[in-house]
């Protein structure tokens, strides 16, 4: 398995990216992690050789205020174009990036292409579930499109549930539709088409409209939606865990010996909280509908989330994913 990585995009590029690439060339002996960008900058923060870490020199760097598209067809030596085209000529099978956002997702659809049958990609990030029935849960659209169609739910629905079952090993994965009621006859236009599509859809467990309060108690197994609503539910959620521990740390360390003692005794409970709320030790957001997987994690990842996404996109290229799913549009159409 060979991953291209944009070692130049990000917030902290590239010392955090190699730092976790190096961890998981450590890790995954059967993983060639092809390095894109500045070859100096980059054998900079190697602290040794590694027979499964590679480097591509690439001159240029996207950053994170250009344009997208633009930036796409004029930047053509940027370690995110080379690392892209690395993998539509088959050199390598996935493409990771903690850059720009926008241009992760040209490049993707514009140079490494859509797969047959899906009309637009949408990007597909996982949660944890605070129920016991289920660790985890998956949303999409995220926020690749914002204005969706109901064909495009529809698809991302199948798209979910293959990632839901190969990545997380669920059978028979749940869909829900987010939603401003439970009523099949609640929301918007976009969303009473997009239910009549999902009861259609034999190749899901459909189990209707879900809100947005019930998506931390693991109501489904994937949920769907629109990619500005995906988007904003996508950053409350991530607000709403930060938050959290900050008002936590707040009332410990502000109100007294009492408190900080109690803080200290609860130490190990706070600290399972955290690890539980901490979402990017699942990896980064999927744009899924792709020939190849293309992931993006945050600007601000560090050591760790790099790690966590090197070890995502394993469990994706060992998984047949793509092949499945490219057999089940092709045997559709």
């Amino acid at each position: 398995m060979r991953i291209a990585v944009d070692a130049m995009g990000g917030d902290h590029a590239p010392k955090e990216i190699v730092k976790g690439c190096i961890k998981a060339a450590k890790e995954f002996k059967d993983v060639t992690l092809v390095l894109y960008g500045k070859e100096d900058a980059i054998r900079a923060e190697l602290t040794e050789t590694y027979e499964n870490i590679e480097i591509v020199h690439a001159e240029e760097t996207i950053k994170s205020d250009d344009d997208p598209v633009r930036s796409i067809r004029r930047k053509k030596e940027s370690s995110m174009v080379k690392a892209a085209y690395s993998v539509k000529n088959g050199e390598n099978h996935a493409l990771f990036s903690a850059g720009n956002t926008g241009a992760l997702l040209a490049a993707g659809t514009l140079i490494i292409g859509r797969m047959k049958g899906i009309d637009r990609p949408g990007l597909l990030a996982t949660f944890p579930s605070l129920s016991n029935e289920r660790a985890v849960f998956n949303m999409i659209d995220v926020g690749a499109n914002s204005d969706s169609k109901p064909l495009n739910i529809d698809q991302y629905a199948t798209l979910g549930s293959y990632y839901s079952n190969h990545v997380h090993g669920v059978s028979n994965p749940t869909v829900g539709l987010l939603n401003n009621g439970t009523e099949e006859n609640k929301g918007s236009e976009l969303s009473k088409a997009a239910y009549k599509l999902l009861k259609e859809n034999t190749a899901i467990n459909f189990i209707g409209n879900v809100e947005s309060r019930d998506l931390l108690n693991g109501v489904a197994d994937v949920i769907v939606t629109d990619g500005f609503t995906g988007n904003a539910v996508l950053k409350t959620i991530e607000g709403t865990a930060l938050s959290l521990m900050g008002v936590i740390k707040s009332a410990i360390m502000d109100n007294g010996i009492k408190s900080k003692l109690g803080g200290l005794l609860l130490k190990d409970s706070l600290g399972d909280i955290k690890n539980l709320l901490d979402y990017s030790k699942y990896g980064g957001a999927v744009l899924f509908g792709l020939k190849a997987p293309v992931i993006k994690t945050h600007g601000s990842a560090t050591e760790e989330p790099v790690y966590h996404t090197i070890k995502q996109i394993r469990g994706m290229l060992e998984s047949n994913l793509l092949e499945d799913l490219i057999q089940h549009f092709e045997t559709r159409d």
